[in-house]
């Protein structure tokens, strides 16, 4: 006899997400995992005296989403610092830090300064209207530049490199980039305690966002030891595969982790690098000059650096993936990654990959190297955005080509960069996107965000898709992103469940 499910999700338009994609009415789960996708009627009889069995009142039901590129540190900073995400102005980004004038340290994050009419970053003067006595930092969302007022300048100053501290008539302007900002971040690494209140708070989100499992970006930090304490504690409901950055690799060889390795909910990822910057910060490595300014941008890890730390780490058996943003830098990712025995079994991976050549898609395709890309990126491709100031408007078209990348046969994965962690934001530019070679259609973008991003982490098979054996982790969406492909980004999520059971319910909200 067949024993009963513990949870049954039913009257639902289930998406396996599977190719092709399957619907169902009704799923069945039991111990964590999904046993019967079906009809209502078939599904039915795998309830039990005590199967808790939810109506969806005909919601949507996809596979949980996968943020394949998130720091959720930062994340749940947002949530307890200033969010400068929505400011329209530098003034606004003022009066919103002014409003933290109690704090040791007052932090604003994700600011963007390529929306707002007056289009600067912010400055020390900015900053010194905060306060003259207590550190003021604003991140851009972008986290290779920031501004900070004098006093950080007093403080931190001789730790930051000169190249990296913007000065106008010799003085500091309050913006830094790059190595600059890495001092600021060490300045104010959290402790045990209050990472752990950030995790939660940014797991609560992700949950909220429909974010069943994340890949974090950690650096210099104290998180991977809280994350596995919070799985210990039976406090951790989300998937978290930690991708450590490179200069972890020799405590990573020393206490012998190996990608994959770990529990259900902590596993061990990808060692990270850089090679370049940012388009925001015109630090992205290009081969031809910026639009909007001279140079080429710059390298943060330079080619022959990538080499080395490319063979080390693959010798080690470990997953590496390369932060790579301009087309010098993915060349240089892709150079070091096809150096190695087999990049594609490895599943080496590059992040972000935003000006990509023709010649490059058909590279990833070959190697089998993962694009691990942000479609919310696309928020700076439209005419007159970010992209066509620092690019111009023909490079500006070859930004984020998820089309000519997945009709090559290139691994796609999707993920936030936390600008912000939404995944139906990013799904809704994807498919909105102002160049043909840009988008995607709704299913291919909601694939990247699961099976994809499961694909990054070596996940297929055990994520990414609702079917019979995998876990039963699943998003459910109060409209239908296929009826309304031009509101994706304005849907609910009604329902988030990880491991079986229900992690976030916004039904009643």
């Amino acid at each position: 006899m067949t024993a009963p499910a513990d949870l049954i999700l039913t009257n639902a338009e289930v998406h396996s997400l599977a190719d092709p994609d399957e619907t169902a009415e009704a799923v069945a789960v039991r111990d964590g995992k999904v046993v019967r996708v079906d009809s209502a009627y078939e599904v039915d009889f795998l309830e039990g005296v005590e199967t808790e069995v939810v109506d969806l009142d005909g919601r949507v039901l996809l596979p949980g989403f996968v943020d394949a590129h998130t720091h959720m540190a930062t994340v749940g900073s947002y949530l307890v610092n200033a969010d400068l995400s929505d400011a329209d102005s530098p003034a606004d980004c003022v009066e919103l830090l002014a409003e933290l004038d109690d704090r040791e340290w007052i932090l604003g994050y994700g600011f963007d300064e390529s929306t707002w009419d007056e289009s600067r970053y912010l400055t020390r003067d900015d900053l010194d209207s905060v306060s003259e006595t207590r550190p003021v930092v604003a991140f851009r969302e972008d986290m290779h530049i920031a501004a900070v007022n004098g006093e950080v300048i007093a403080r931190l100053g001789e730790e930051m490199p000169n190249e990296d501290v913007k000065t106008e008539n010799g003085e500091p302007t309050g913006v830094i980039v790059e190595e600059a900002v890495d001092a600021v971040y060490e300045a104010i690494e959290p402790d045990a305690e209050t990472m752990r209140n950030l995790l939660l708070a940014a797991q609560r989100d992700a949950h909220e966002k429909g974010v069943t499992g994340v890949h974090d970006m950690v650096r210099r930090s104290c998180a991977p030891d809280v994350y596995r304490k919070l799985d210990l504690d039976g406090d951790l409901t989300l998937r978290v595969r930690i991708n450590y950055w490179s200069d972890h690799v020799e405590a990573v060889e020393e206490v012998g982790l190996r990608t994959n390795h770990g529990s259900e909910f902590v596993r061990t990822g990808a060692i990270k690098t850089f090679t370049d910057g940012s388009f925001g910060g015109r630090t992205a490595k290009l081969s031809e000059p910026y639009a909007d300014g001279d140079g080429t941008g710059q390298w943060v890890v330079s080619p022959e650096e990538l080499d080395e730390l490319v063979a080390r780490v693959d010798d080690a058996r470990l997953q590496v993936t390369a932060h790579a943003i301009g087309d010098d830098a993915i060349d240089a990712a892709l150079d070091a990654f096809e150096a190695t025995d087999d990049p594609r079994a490895m599943r080496h991976r590059v992040e972000h990959v935003e000006l990509v050549t023709d010649e490059q898609v058909e590279r990833f395709a070959e190697s089998g190297v993962v694009a691990s890309v942000q479609p919310n990126f696309l928020k700076w491709a439209q005419e007159g955005g970010l992209y066509d100031s620092r690019l111009g408007s023909e490079r500006r078209k070859q930004t984020n080509r998820f089309r000519t990348l997945l009709d090559s046969g290139a691994a796609l994965a999707f993920g936030s960069d936390c600008m912000p962690l939404d995944p139906l934001l990013g799904v809704h530019h994807a498919v909105n996107a102002p160049v043909e070679a840009q988008r995607l259609s709704v299913t291919e973008a909601l694939r990247a965000y699961t099976l994809g991003a499961a694909y990054a982490g070596f996940d297929e098979n055990r994520l990414g898709t609702v079917e019979e054996g995998k876990k039963a982790d699943f998003v459910v969406l109060d409209r239908s992103p296929w009826e309304e492909p031009d509101e994706i980004e304005g849907i609910d999520v009604a329902m988030t469940v990880v491991d079986g059971e229900i992690a976030f319910d916004g039904r009643n909200d």
